[in-house]
């Protein structure tokens, strides 16, 4: 069974072929889409989505990208967002939330100061409510990481992991899986390849940010979930073992990180 802990399928680039997208996806063995929102204006969306199909599940936030347009009152909706969610078994975390440093005008001046003081709120509202996070973390791991040193979160992953070695120790020592997709798939990207290669296989789990980081074979359309066993069995090679056991891992690591997500699928969950 193959979980995709990342994955935007709410996006526009994908018009109304959800039940598709999530019907290809699950005839690939891909039993759990996880679909995080990024703003209060997909806050319901993300969340019909899970509930039409069984083998999606959403987590709601607002992404450090969305910071600049968001008004002041969108971390009162998001806390209002939590609190109804909590009686519905298919929300499993607060996401996507983070820091983007690779944006020029966000690294500094006021929206710096803007994306931080929001993900600072949404950690503090991961704790209160005891929700794992679903980090963006770009050119940003080491404020990323001072952050949840000063504000710890219940665990969750690293998405789209792109740091260094004691960078990715950092995050496992601090609860944290890490996320690797359609990136590890390029040859080219050495960096990564020996990232998924060296760390421990129990702090990975895979995703596809579908649309986005296509795989190598499918690179430049839009990226989808059904791309998930294909994308395990690069790790598998990577790490010279078989896709079974990258799939029963990645799994088992994605219910760790996602307690929620283990009671709904009746797996007892290990952090």
């Amino acid at each position: 069974m193959w979980i995709d802990t990342h994955c935007h399928l709410d996006a526009a680039e994908f018009g109304g072929a959800q039940a598709a997208l999530s019907g290809a996806a699950a005839q690939e063995g891909v039993a759990l889409i996880v679909i995080p929102a990024i703003a209060a204006f997909n806050f319901a969306r993300v969340a019909e989505l899970a509930r039409q199909y069984p083998n999606c599940v959403y987590a709601l936030g607002v992404h450090p990208l969305l910071t600049p347009q968001a008004e002041e009152h969108e971390l009162e909706i998001l806390q209002q967002a939590i609190e109804a969610a909590l009686g519905d078994p298919r929300f499993v975390a607060i996401g996507e939330i983070g820091l983007d440093y690779f944006v020029p005008e966000l690294k500094q001046g006021a929206l710096r100061d803007k994306q931080e003081r929001y993900f600072v709120a949404q950690l503090k509202l991961a704790r209160r409510y005891d929700l794992p996070v679903l980090l963006h973390v770009r050119r940003s791991q080491d404020i990323v990481l001072k952050y949840l040193r000063q504000h710890p979160a219940p665990g969750g992953i690293a998405h789209a992991f792109n740091g260094s070695f004691q960078q990715a120790e950092r995050f496992i020592d601090v609860g944290f899986k890490l996320g690797f997709g359609g990136a590890m798939t390029f040859p080219r990207a050495l960096q990564i390849r020996r990232l998924a290669a060296d760390l421990p296989l129990d702090a990975l789990v895979l995703e596809t940010d579908a649309p986005d980081i296509s795989p190598a074979w499918l690179h430049p359309a839009p990226n989808t979930p059904q791309q998930i066993p294909r994308i395990g069995g690069v790790l598998a090679q990577l790490r010279g073992i078989a896709p079974d056991a990258v799939a029963r891992a990645t799994a088992a690591n994605a219910y760790a990180a996602m307690p929620r997500l283990a009671a709904l699928m009746n797996v007892p969950s290990r952090n």
